[in-house]
């Protein structure tokens, strides 16, 4: 990262995030654009995640033993989390999230467009 007049910083900045594991959300931009899939892993300190059976990476991997033979390993890389939007199950669209606050005072996640609350 960069701080004032482009000098290197030691610290990364740490973002935050949108979406939470287990959220079902919508890829919005990018080769894998429309596609819905639930997060399975975040990373805020570097603002990515991982969406299931979405961006599909392959990797050839050596053997590691002697007489063992080489494998070819499929797995999801991260994309941004600013590439991706909470999607709605029931009514098949994408929005964004506000905050409420319910009775007991808990502060809950609710989809815009939908009014379908999250948590």
């Amino acid at each position: 990262m960069y701080g004032k007049k482009g000098k290197a910083t030691s610290e990364l900045q740490r973002y935050r995030m949108h979406v939470k594991a287990g959220d079902t959300v919508q890829i919005i931009t990018g080769k894998e654009k429309g596609k819905v899939g639930q997060i399975l892993k975040t990373y805020p300190k570097v603002s990515k995640v991982i969406v299931k059976g979405v961006n599909i990476r392959t990797k050839h991997v050596k053997p590691q033993q002697e007489g063992e033979s080489g494998k070819i390993v499929t797995f999801e890389a991260p994309i941004h989390s600013s590439n991706v939007m909470h999607y709605s199950e029931k009514e098949k669209i994408a929005s964004r999230v506000g905050y409420i606050l319910s009775e007991d005072g808990r502060k809950l996640r609710q989809l815009k467009k939908t009014q379908e609350i999250i948590d």
